[in-house]
């Protein structure tokens, strides 16, 4: 029999686990009508712990995946979650208890030592026919985009077998998908690939080269023209780790390093920017600007002062509370026809969040509209985002949406109204956590204002834990 959870904040409320697998084929629209031109699927990833750790030390990161599928057709809702069946699920269900720890550096137990650790819990794509779980560490894990059963790591027709970063970019032209990995020759090394993928899912260009220090890379950004590596300080260093050090470590004596490169060009022609210490988990967009006879790159970022969740590099203040600090969505500035190799900041907003996301048809392109969760309420232990922002990044208003007390929000996920629908003319799909019900609800609000509240409200048959991302696939 398992033993319980331990009191942990990352354990404990919306972030604690949920352990059965539900199939629900008729949900109950409880406010308003679901607009009938919506049609698709909304995903859902994150780390659900089948078991409790091994030890004292949890991280929210090392959960096994769970995907969280909304259907929605003709006005009608269904629900379903599966397990990503991963080797290291399909052991540990086996044995019927934890065999790898959740906590970074922690040695597996010894009947599990040939499992290969792989959670795929980060965030839930689609593309070439395929449904993939994704972590950063590993190979995507392919599952059914309607049953959602686990077929397997997918390794791109053996064309590609390292690791993948849990964003993927999409160019909204070429159907592309962009992605690099991070320790790609191996723990603690400082390579790294970087590979496209056509529409039809075949690899057309895989590459590796050197970042400046080993570190961990979540999130990276591309323009139609360029491709643009964020290494910040949250580093990985092998001698630390062997003196019993943390395995990721916040190092603010390291500089925040910016690779730029041409998606022509080859990896040798990768340009360093330099700028002071921080962490980005999640740009929001990127694009090339041709003005004034010069080449810029804008960049938007949800920027923190530290990397959260992580220890710094001697070990202290280990941070377990995602509150701790706050992103500040601010805009960066490459001039590639400068030689400096520094870039100029400045704020877009005054509210922070984080799960920055956009109309994803302007994907690399300039755009206008941007939205990602904040909190506006009190801030309290276990309680994340309360709020839904969209931001006109041309005129600098913004409209928001808070569902009320005790409720919180997860990512919102931009759907178009039409595909020739002008830029930010949809719908914001996201989940709701209803503290006092202990359940999460599915609504639909109008880019038009959100600040209404939604045009419509599902009741799930269970709570979605807060985990990470999700993405829209719309209906063939």
């Amino acid at each position: 029999m398992s033993k319980p959870f331990p009191s942990n904040p990352l354990l404990q409320e919306n972030f604690a686990p949920v352990m059965g697998e539900c199939d629900a084929p008729e949900l109950v629209v409880v406010e308003g009508e679901v607009p009938r031109d919506l049609a698709g699927t909304l995903y859902r990833n994150g780390p659900n712990p089948m078991f409790p750790p091994l030890g004292a030390q949890h991280h929210w990161f090392l959960g096994e995946g769970m995907v969280h599928a909304i259907k929605v057709e003709d006005g009608r809702v269904s629900y379903r979650n599966r397990w990503v069946e991963t080797e290291q699920y399909k052991a540990q269900r086996e044995a019927g208890r934890r065999l790898i720890d959740t906590g970074f550096g922690g040695a597996p137990l010894p009947e599990a030592a040939g499992v290969k650790r792989n959670v795929a819990n980060t965030n839930i794509v689609w593309h070439g026919g395929k449904l993939l779980a994704i972590d950063e560490g590993n190979q995507p894990v392919a599952m059914d985009g309607d049953t959602l059963e686990t077929s397997g790591s997918w390794d791109f027709e053996g064309k590609y077998k390292g690791p993948m970063t849990a964003h993927p970019k999409f160019d909204p032209k070429t159907g592309e998908m962009l992605f690099f990995g991070y320790m790609a020759a191996g723990p603690g090394t400082p390579d790294m690939s970087y590979t496209v993928v056509d529409a039809s899912g075949k690899v057309t260009r895989s590459d590796m080269f050197k970042a400046p220090y080993a570190a961990m890379v979540h999130d990276f950004i591309t323009t139609d023209e360029h491709v643009i590596f964020p290494i910040f300080p949250a580093t990985i260093d092998v001698e630390r780790i062997m003196k019993g050090g943390p395995t990721i470590a916040w190092d603010p004596k390291t500089a925040t390093k910016i690779g730029i490169m041409a998606r022509d060009a080859g990896v040798d022609t990768i340009r360093w920017f330099t700028g002071d210490p921080c962490y980005v988990y999640h740009p929001m967009n990127a694009y090339t600007s041709h003005e004034g006879g010069r080449t810029r790159i804008i960049a938007d970022m949800m920027k923190y002062d530290r990397v959260p969740l992580f220890p710094n590099a001697d070990g202290s203040k280990v941070t377990s509370d995602v509150l701790e600090n706050s992103a500040d969505l601010v805009r960066w500035t490459f001039d590639l026809d400068s030689n400096s190799d520094s870039y100029a900041e400045e704020p877009l907003s005054d509210l922070g969040g984080e799960f920055p996301r956009l109309d994803e048809r302007f994907t690399g392109l300039a755009y206008r509209h941007g939205f990602y969760a904040s909190l506006t309420g009190v801030p309290a232990r276990g309680r994340p985002f309360d709020t839904i922002v969209h931001t006109d990044l041309a005129t600098g208003s913004r409209k928001t949406y808070r569902p009320g007390p005790g409720k919180f929000v997860l990512e919102p996920v931009f759907v178009p109204r039409k595909e020739t629908a002008e830029e930010g003319d949809g719908w914001i799909v996201s989940l709701v956590y209803d503290q006092g019900r202990n359940l999460s609800d599915f609504v639909v609000l109008d880019t038009g204002d959100i600040s209404k509240g939604p045009i419509a409200r599902v009741e799930l048959p269970m709570r979605v834990p807060y985990g990470f991302h999700g993405n829209w696939r719309g209906a063939a």
